[in-house]
């Protein structure tokens, strides 16, 4: 593993609105940090439920949201995906 110092960008896909965010973030971040940051950026509003929404990285589920970004692996412009934890479907 790469250690990161600093604060680098992650890519963050929010599929609530098919909008990608770019964070700057240091290794010490942890995911729920970035699922509110990313959330509240995509969405643009303030009440938010965070409990409803998942964060995947390498096509898993995150179920531990305070573990640091550096113990997931996670680098410069290593990409995440916060999606709803139900999904909705299409109408």
């Amino acid at each position: 593993m790469t250690a990161v110092s600093g604060t680098f960008a992650v890519r963050v896909m929010v599929t609530d609105v098919w909008d990608q965010v770019v964070l700057a973030v240091a290794a010490t971040t942890t995911v729920a940090e970035l699922k509110r940051e990313a959330l509240t950026r995509a969405l643009r509003h303030a009440e938010i439920q965070l409990e409803r929404y998942i964060v995947k990285f390498r096509g898993a589920a995150v179920l531990d949201e305070m573990v640091a970004l550096a113990a997931l692996g996670a680098g410069p412009n290593s990409p995440f995906i916060v999606l709803r934890v139900l999904r909705q479907p299409v109408k």
